[in-house]
Formats: structure tokens, sequence, C-alpha cells
């Protein structure tokens, strides 16, 4: 297959263009390197099958080319990470609904079949033991910045639900339920980099609220297999799918098995939201998803337990400590 990656120089999108490429497709990336770096495919440039188009998903006569000469498209590009969007919260909701919109309408006009990326987010306050895919959405005020994430994605994924019902154009919908792994740098709210780097620098480790809050990590290239075989997979069209892990794990569990895993003397700080985000800042404290749906249709589950993840990331910023940046949710 032609396959086009928006947003592919980003942390899950150059995995997802190096997992494609090891399979046989031809990739070309499409980013704006506004948080994608031209380092996470450094290594793919070499390869004849691989392309990268610097520009942005808001550029219509761009994407339109693009578009017309693949087979699929994977949906990336987005404003991302919970602190890029309380900061610049017109600029994320741009490029996620309009840049959706854009997407759609060229993958309808040249008959192609598209993946949406969207996010575990979705789900805002809903904290049931295991998120089903048709359960209720729980958010704040949409006065709160912080709840513009969630309804821009819920937006994309209505649109992608529509362009399938009425136009009949092949979709697929994955709701990623925090992913990490290597490539994954602190910027703009991703926990894991950032209680990394600081334990080995022998920071203090700054964890928001209380650190009661729970989360599920998932290895990306877990996440890249289950998004490549559900985009295979045409029982998978007009649906929408969690990938993430059972595994749940407090942010003081996490600091604290950081913290062992470095053997570093970081000690744990909590920070209030308001201070580390914006005054009536509110957070999920639980998010928990239930992968039935993935695992039954194409056989979808983590196989990478989190102690590994950490440290694969911490041996990776032991490597590289200069490239990562360390700045205060991801998807």
């Amino acid at each position: 297959m032609k396959v086009l990656i928006t947003g592919g120089s980003g942390f899950i999108g150059s995995h997802l263009a190096e997992g494609l490429l090891e399979e046989g497709h031809e990739v070309t990336v499409l980013d704006n390197l506004s948080t994608g770096r031209l380092e996470n495919i450094r290594h793919l440039e070499s390869n004849p099958k691989f392309h990268i188009v610097v520009g942005d998903v808001l550029n219509e006569f761009l994407v339109d080319k693009l578009v017309e000469r693949t087979d699929w498209v994977f949906h990336l590009a987005a404003g991302v990470g919970v602190q890029l969007i309380v900061k610049d919260p017109l600029r994320s909701l741009m490029t996620n609904i309009r840049g959706s919109e854009i997407v759609l309408e060229n993958v309808y006009r040249y008959h192609k079949k598209v993946l949406i990326t969207s996010t575990s987010e979705i789900y805002g306050k809903n904290t049931s033991d295991a998120l089903k895919e048709d359960d209720d959405r729980i958010l704040g005020s949409p006065l709160k910045t912080r709840w513009s994430y969630s309804t821009s994605k819920a937006v994309d994924e209505i649109l992608a639900f529509v362009y399938w019902k009425e136009k009949k154009v092949p979709t697929v919908i994955v709701r990623l339920f925090n992913t990490v792994g290597p490539r994954q740098t602190g910027h703009y709210g991703m926990v894991i980099p950032r209680f990394v780097e600081q334990a080995l620098k022998g920071q203090d480790i700054t964890v928001y609220g209380t650190g009661e809050q729970s989360r599920c990590f998932l290895y990306v290239k877990d996440a890249v297999w289950g998004m490549t075989r559900l985009m295979e997979n045409p029982e998978a069209v007009g649906n929408v799918f969690n990938l993430g892990n059972r595994h749940e794990i407090t942010m003081n569990q996490l600091a604290e098995k950081i913290i062992n895993l470095t053997e570093s003397s970081s000690k744990i700080v909590h920070i209030p939201y308001d201070q580390a985000y914006e005054e009536g800042f509110e957070d999920m404290q639980r998010r928990v998803p239930d992968i039935t749906k993935a695992g039954k249709l194409v056989g979808f589950k983590p196989r990478m337990d989190l102690d590994d993840i950490l440290r694969m990331v911490i041996s990776e910023f032991r490597r590289q400590p200069a490239s990562h940046g360390i700045s205060a949710i991801d998807c």
C-alpha cells in the first residue's frame, strides 16, 4: 500500500511509519514539525519507500495532492498534551477539527480509506472500571480550556462516523490510552519521560495534584500493531476501538517505580493543578480501557509490561540526555 501519515514525525507517527515500512508499504509523512521532530524519522530517510513532506494539515491544496496518490491515510496530526491545549487552545482546536475535516473531505473525494486517531480523553471524568467504546462522556464546563481537546476529538469522531454513514467513506477510529515508549519527550505534559528525566538528573519529581490519579500505559509498538491490524480489517470500518493496557498505576506509584529503576536520589513533590496548569483545572482521576472489542476482532492485546517500557525509556535517556526536553497527559 501507499500510505500517508499526517503527524508522522511525532512520537506515535514515527513508530507507525517504521512499522509500515517493515511490512513493505510505501510511506509518506506529512508534518509541520510544530511538535514532531525530524530526529524521530532520521533513521528512515535512507529507505527508498519513505518520503517526508514538511507542511501543514490545514493546507488544503497540499493534503489534496498527497491523498490523491495514496491508498491509506493514518490521520495523527493534532494539537496534543494538556499543557499545549491550555496554553494555545485556539490553534489546537483549529488543527484538530479543521485538519480532520480537510483530511476526510479528500479521502471522500478520492475514495480512500482513513484511520482517525482519537483519545481516551473522550471519556472525560468517567471513572468506570473498564471504559467501553459506547460509554458516556462526562465533561466539565466548556468554558474550561481543559476540555477543549476532548471536545475537538469528539467532533473528529463524529465527522468520521458521519462521513462513513452518509458518504460511505471507509473510516476507522481508534482511541489511544496513554501511549508511551522511546522517542516520547516530556514536552506538552507526557508524564513518563518527564519523570524519567527528573529522576536521572536527581531533581524533584513533580507530581500534579494528590498523585492518586491513575492511568494505564500502552507500549507504542503495541499501539501501532493494533492500528495497522484494524486498518487492514474490513470489519473495522465504521467502528471505534479502544487501544490501551489494563494495568493501572497511580502517579505516586509511577514516580516511586521510576526512582527505584533509576536508583535516583530524587524526592516526590506534589504541585497543585492550579500551579501546574491554570486556575480551576480539572483532571481525570482514573482511566482504564475495556479492550475487548479490538481483542475479538484482530487479537489485540498489550505485549510489553510497564517495567520493561520504563527500562527502555530510561536507557534511551541515558544514551541521549540532551535530545529530550523537560516540561510540564498524553493520548
